[in-house]
């Protein structure tokens, strides 16, 4: 092979290898995660940037010198590297917390986009911290002096190929360890639902922030290779554009599955762009730059369109059979429901005191007070626009109170965010399905598990041998509760293939999974078939019969007197009336208000 050729083909390889480090950092952000981050090239420019100061050595501004920069130093390899990741993620943090807390997902795009354009905008004017729009150049090629080998010779550019490989492989590992735990399915639980993933438990700030970290550092990590290897950093080859061909790579390779992006990197970022390099020159100048990235934003929209999951769609995960080395893993304490644990039958589980909720000076719900005993099913009904869904979702946290105060198990939640009152065994269903649409069944239930081993970040990196054993275990009691509700088939189905009343019972078994003291339900009957909804009528007074303290808003009334222990009646926003349907028919206030009207 001449040396020509093999200038060439390492050239693409390393290219290539930074590019899979770069579409294995967005595929977890984006195809995992559920994040937009339209600002991913600003921490590869930022990964880059601190690689190449830490290597150039101390500032040589003019007139003695020609470049002006900060953070000049000269660390040994792979020291810049190292620290390029720590900055990555370090400017992940903090650009997370102002883009990505309480905000939708569509907004957190457009702030991660204006972050991207306000950096680019200060980097390309700011000569005295990033040298302007001349940038760095002479940055020293890593360990060529160290090895003896010129920096230009093709053997060194073979070693590089070695070290991106090397980096490539660590950074697949880290990658693929994240996505196969419990932590993965965190993150996938949250990019389809994040309320659902958040009335389980799970706190989706710090899934999301843990997400667009580590992929920052990735970034960070795939930018300092690359500038290592061409020896210069510009900011103008950092613009939004470079971001929208990793986002390419990513919806073309299949988002969500690690594979996919490592070939749509081969298939973009490298042999699609690398071909239109040879479209001859014509039109003004700059004309084909230009249509090289309408064509990357047509391949987008072919594939949304077409083939919306990828090439290599995003997999389905099935669990295999529990080893016998399962059955010696011992969990921990269960807050299970069991009968006659904590609370004596009959005591107030829950109690709201006053609850009020206004919109504009409007009262959705107004002085509001019951209790929730324990052990029974309490229902809760009223006519459209009582306040019934709204007084659920101030139990559960989900809707801020504006007065009043909600007491579980005898202490005061009212300012609990939603993921620690569930954790705290206060579980939700909601009034439309809310199922994890690309998990199956299966795993829709074993996301539920409160606690489990590998869902944080230490925990997914100690791999398998960490947390194989509890998933085998909570596994099993996941194909149990299939059996319980006859949904053992449909186990390996996607469940947003179901039907709506199958969705129902994925939901109910999800919450139970959760492992609840307090079930709240909402019209856990809406839209199921007669038949199935019998079923559900069945399993809630098995679990009543189990010790189960549920709360249910549902419409049906002839479900509610044959379920419910007591029936709380609201009406415009207030509790009218209280006691068993056999009391509450010949009540003149709820004749008026609900079953007459």
């Amino acid at each position: 092979m001449s040396s020509a050729v093999q200038l060439y083909v390492s050239t693409l390889l390393i290219y290539l290898g930074v590019d899979i480090i770069a579409a294995l950092a967005l595929n977890l952000q984006f195809g995992v995660a559920g994040i937009v981050n339209f600002s991913f090239i600003l921490f590869q420019a930022v990964g880059a940037y601190v690689a190449a100061v830490l290597t150039l050595g101390p500032s040589t501004p003019p007139p003695a010198g020609f470049q002006d920069y900060v953070l000049g130093a000269t660390l040994p390899y792979p020291l810049p590297l190292i620290a390029a990741a720590g900055a990555g993620g370090l400017l992940s943090l903090a650009i997370g917390v102002v883009g990505l807390r309480r905000l939708r997902t569509d907004y957190q795009a457009m702030v991660l986009l204006v972050f991207s354009l306000i950096a680019t905008i200060v980097v390309t004017n700011e000569t005295g911290l990033f040298n302007g729009s001349n940038g760095l150049s002479l940055v020293p090629k890593p360990l060529a002096d160290v090895l003896g080998l010129s920096p230009y010779d093709i053997g060194y550019q073979w070693f590089f190929v070695g070290i991106v490989a090397v980096v490539c492989v660590m950074a697949y590992g880290v990658v693929h360890a994240i996505t196969s735990s419990p932590l993965g399915r965190n993150l996938r639980a949250m990019r389809d639902n994040e309320h659902a993933a958040t009335a389980l438990g799970k706190d989706v700030t710090r899934l999301r922030m843990l997400a667009f970290v580590v992929g920052g550092a990735l970034a960070a990590v795939s930018g300092a290779l690359l500038v290592e290897f061409i020896s210069a950093w510009s900011p103008g080859s950092w613009f939004l554009p470079e971001t929208f061909s990793f986002f390419a790579a990513v919806i073309v390779g299949g988002a969500g599955n690690n594979f996919g992006a490592i070939v749509g990197a081969l298939l973009v970022p490298v042999a699609f762009l690398e071909a239109t390099s040879f479209i001859p020159t014509f039109g003004r100048a700059g004309l084909v730059e230009s249509l090289k990235w309408v064509a990357v934003g047509l391949l987008i929209m072919i594939f949304l369109a077409f083939w919306p999951r990828g090439i290599f769609p995003e997999r389905r995960r099935r669990f295999r059979a529990s080893r016998t080395g399962a059955a010696s893993y011992t969990p921990a304490p269960s807050p299970c429901f069991v009968r006659g644990t904590d609370q004596p039958v009959d005591s107030a589980l829950l109690e709201a005191r006053s609850l009020r909720r206004e919109y504009g000076g409007v009262h959705a719900v107004e002085e509001a007070s019951f209790t929730v005993p324990t052990g029974r099913i309490t229902g809760l009904i009223g006519p459209n626009g009582a306040g019934k869904t709204t007084v659920l979702g101030m139990l559960a946290g989900a809707v801020a109170v504006s007065a009043g105060d909600v007491l579980y198990q005898g202490a005061v939640i009212t300012r609990l965010a939603p993921h620690q009152r569930a954790q705290r065994g206060l579980i939700r269903t909601f009034q439309q399905s809310s199922e994890f649409t690309n998990l199956s069944v299966l795993e829709n239930l074993v996301v539920a598990v409160p606690r489990a081993r590998g869902d944080g970040l230490a925990g997914a990196l100690l791999t398998k041998r960490y947390w194989r054993g509890q998933q085998e275990a909570e596994v099993d009691r996941a194909r149990a509760l299939l059996e319980r509700f006859a949904m053992t088939p449909q186990q390996d189905e996607l469940a947003g293939s179901l039907s709506g009343g199958q969705r129902r019972l994925v939901e109910i078994m999800r919450a139970l999974m959760a492992c609840p003291q307090l079930l709240l339900l909402d019209e856990p009957m809406a839209g199921v078939n007669p038949t199935l909804a019998r079923r559900i009528e069945e399993h809630l007074a098995d679990l009543r019969a189990d010790g189960l303290t549920m709360l249910m808003v549902e419409h049906e009334l002839g479900v509610v007197d044959r379920l419910c222990d007591a029936v709380i009646v609201m009406a415009r926003g207030r509790v009218i009336a209280h006691g068993p349907m056999s009391t509450l028919r010949v009540n003149q206030d709820v004749l008026d208000a609900y079953l007459i009207g």
